[in-house]
């Protein structure tokens, strides 16, 4: 990497532009050539030269220094320049150098009289090599110093982590005279990095020295610079930084930096999926999977993972992509969030129901989508444990309604949950029907049918750390179930990964399940929140609520981990079921009933009594 900062600022002199190295220094190469060659000729004559023998060197040397600005001239011309004090301007000056001294030792070895002595020209370009690099020097620091933020205005930070991104924003702190934050001390648990200097800053020791760091410096704020670090090890500094009273920063994880390259910008306040977990996205098995040119449908495309659907499908330059949801105002800022426009003008967006039987199969036959995304769904557990119907209208009739409507649909997606995994809620049961009635239609239609299983989102409008943050906000208790309860947490970027992922890998009638790792204690997550609220947040336990699991599973008690295609993704066997079978649901019945019935759908065996079997898939 060039030494030489790459902010568009540091490209400039105050002349309005950088001297070129080879070059642009003749008022100083010229005498530096002079003096090289002059003080090799003295040595030569063991210090005792007579005027001629001086006239003579100095003439020497104004030659080589001419030939050094047309060898650098022509350097220049065929290879371009590098900026001055860079790694590579050295090697540039450093070959001119030498082309110089051998060519000068020709010439003085083919003039008659032999102006200065054959060793001369070597010994002078070497001494001249040092005269050139140290004005280049004093330049690069000279300017660096006009670059640094004021200290004035800047806040004074210190980087924690000085790697390979702790180099790379200490260069563009130190490259920016507007920025905001001057960098006044590097930490760094490495061994091998103390007494470490980099551009000025040094090494003031490891997370341990954070207290004495930031009393001895003055600094505000404590940045980690570590771009590939473990949650645990950010909460441990962020602890420490946080309790000497300085703000705490974090670099976001390498993936989600623009082309990964670390800027300024990217400093920021850590989020929640900073403080438990930055678990890699499972690399692509496709680069577009399989999407690109394809008419795409996304149910639901107004939600936290319908939207997110959108905006990755989006880079994946499909034919066409349809976002179908019921909530107007949804659909309204995800076409302010895709185009920066919401005029609500554009047949991309289609305000539907899904309960809407005929309506929802109009649309799909007018439209023709290629692949179908199904996110739309009733997902808020407590509540339909209270109201069972909703979710038989909803996420099954309403599932069935896009299913039935899909004979000619090349993919189709299930959005499903951990909690279709042995359930034990109305949710939990209402997507485990899903997915099997999902398994139906990959049996009997010509297409790819299949579901994608995870656990919670991060952040999303209906996830616990939205809840807790609106409670700490509105200066309420944060509200906990249990102490101990657990639950499976992964980003919404990751998750929509997963689904996109499914739709390359998965194959007919399967479930694919991501390894999410190891679950998240509620409580712990509730900490964090707590931790990071400008007042003091208390935590009240509020006990299970019912269809609630104190720990979720991601795979059934009846389900296989097979991973043949990945070692992240398992993919599981989904019996299926028939449509028939739900006409015995009755939403308006009894909620128990309704319940009871639900679970005995789920514990179905695969197949019908021989006097269903002739009833069509879409009848209920």
């Amino acid at each position: 990497m060039p030494l030489s900062a790459g902010n568009s600022a540091s490209t400039k002199t105050t002349a309005g532009r950088w001297p070129d190295g080879a070059t642009g220094f003749a008022p100083a190469d010229a005498p530096a050539w002079l003096v090289g060659v002059t003080v090799a000729t003295w040595a030569r004559y063991e210090f005792d030269l007579t005027a001629a023998q001086i006239l003579g060197a100095a003439g020497f040397g104004l030659l080589l220094a001419l030939l050094h600005q047309v060898f650098g001239w022509y350097r220049r011309l065929r290879w371009g320049r590098h900026p001055v004090g860079s790694l590579e301007d050295a090697r540039s000056l450093a070959y001119i150098a030498g082309v110089v001294a051998v060519v000068g030792t020709v010439v003085d070895l083919a003039l008659p009289g032999r102006p200065v002595p054959a060793s001369a020209p070597i010994l002078g370009a070497a001494v001249a090599l040092v005269g050139m690099l140290t004005a280049r020097w004093a330049h690069r620091n000279r300017r660096d110093r006009t670059l640094r933020p004021d200290p004035q205005t800047a806040r004074p930070v210190l980087l924690f982590g000085a790697g390979e991104a702790g180099h790379a924003l200490l260069r563009a702190m130190l490259s920016d005279p507007q920025g905001r934050y001057l960098p006044v001390g590097l930490l760094d648990d490495d061994p091998a990095k103390r007494g470490l200097h980099v551009m000025g800053v040094r090494m003031l020791g490891d997370r341990n020295d954070i207290a004495a760091a930031v009393r001895g410096t003055g600094a505000t704020t404590v940045i980690f610079s570590v771009a590939t670090a473990s949650a645990e090890e950010i909460r441990e500094v962020r602890a420490l930084a946080v309790a000497t009273g300085a703000d705490f920063k974090v670099l976001p994880p390498v993936r989600e930096l623009v082309d990964h390259r670390i800027t300024v910008t990217d400093v920021r306040t850590p989020d929640i999926a900073d403080l438990l977990g930055r678990r890699q996205v499972v690399a692509d098995l496709a680069t577009d999977g399989g999407l690109r040119g394809q008419r795409i449908l996304v149910t639901g495309a107004g939600g936290s993972i319908g939207s997110e659907l959108c905006r990755q499908i989006m880079r994946a330059e499909p034919g066409e992509l349809m976002m179908l949801d019921r909530d107007e105002s949804a659909l309204h800022a995800l076409q302010l969030s895709l185009n920066g426009r919401a005029l609500l003008d554009g047949n991309e967006l289609i305000l539907a129901d899904l309960r809407d039987d005929e309506g929802i199969r109009r649309i799909i036959r007018e439209r023709r989508p290629d692949v179908i995304f199904h996110a739309a769904a009733l997902k808020h557990l407590p509540l339909l444990q209270r109201h069972p119907g909703e979710a038989v209208k909803t996420n099954i009739w309403g599932t069935l309604s896009v299913l039935d409507a899909c004979r000619d649909v090349a993919k189709f997606v299930n959005i499903s949950t951990d909690k279709a995994a042995d359930p034990v809620s109305v949710l939990g049961y209402s997507k485990r029907i899903t997915e099997r009635l999902t398994a139906h239609a990959a049996q009997s239609y010509p297409g790819t049918f299949l579901s994608v299983r995870f656990g919670n989102v991060l952040s999303s409008r209906g996830s616990v750390v939205t809840a807790f943050r609106a409670q700490v906000e509105a200066g309420l208790p944060i509200t906990v179930t249990h102490p101990e309860v657990t639950r499976y947490l992964m980003t919404v970027q990751e998750a929509v990964h997963l689904v996109l992922q499914a739709a390359a890998i998965g194959r007919d009638g399967e479930a694919l399940v991501l390894d999410m790792g190891e679950p998240v204690r509620i409580d712990d997550l509730a900490r964090q929140i707590a931790a990071q609220s400008p007042g003091e947040a208390r935590i009240v336990y509020t006990g299970l609520r019912p269809g609630e699991k104190l720990h979720e599973d991601l795979l059934g008690r009846d389900e296989t981990d097979v991973r043949p295609l990945h070692p992240l993704i398992s993919h599981v066997v989904v019996p299926p079921l028939d449509p028939v079978e739900t006409t015995t649901l009755d939403p308006y019945d009894d909620p128990d009933k309704t319940i009871e019935r639900l679970a005995w759908l789920c514990r179905q065996p695969a197949g019908l009594p021989a006097e269903l079997e002739s009833m069509t898939f879409g009848t209920r």
